[in-house]
């Protein structure tokens, strides 16, 4: 059974463990009574570690790349010759 956060206007937050086909029935609220709101949140990012959280944030910014680390990247060369089988034309260079 997962852990539910709701809120009530009067009292405040709460958790609550319900069943996943309980999950959507209005819930009372412990203290007055009055029906409460589910909460909605990212499951795992409050137990998540804040360097790792920061690091999967600053993985989806595209990374900036000038030229030089470009041409940098594409400026080499292979020094070993392809063998290339006559008998498979298909497989020319592999």
């Amino acid at each position: 059974m997962p852990l539910y956060e709701f809120k009530c206007e009067n009292c405040g937050t709460f958790e609550e463990w319900r069943s996943m086909s309980a999950a959507s029935e209005p819930m009372l609220c412990p203290i007055c009574e009055t029906v409460a709101k589910r909460i909605y949140s990212v499951a795992g990012l409050m137990m998540m570690p804040n360097s790792l959280r920061t690091r999967i944030e600053q993985s989806a910014e595209p990374r900036v790349v000038d030229r030089t680390q470009i041409k940098k990247h594409h400026n080499h060369h292979h020094h070993h010759q392809h063998k290339h089988n006559d008998g498979r034309p298909w497989m020319i260079g592999h």
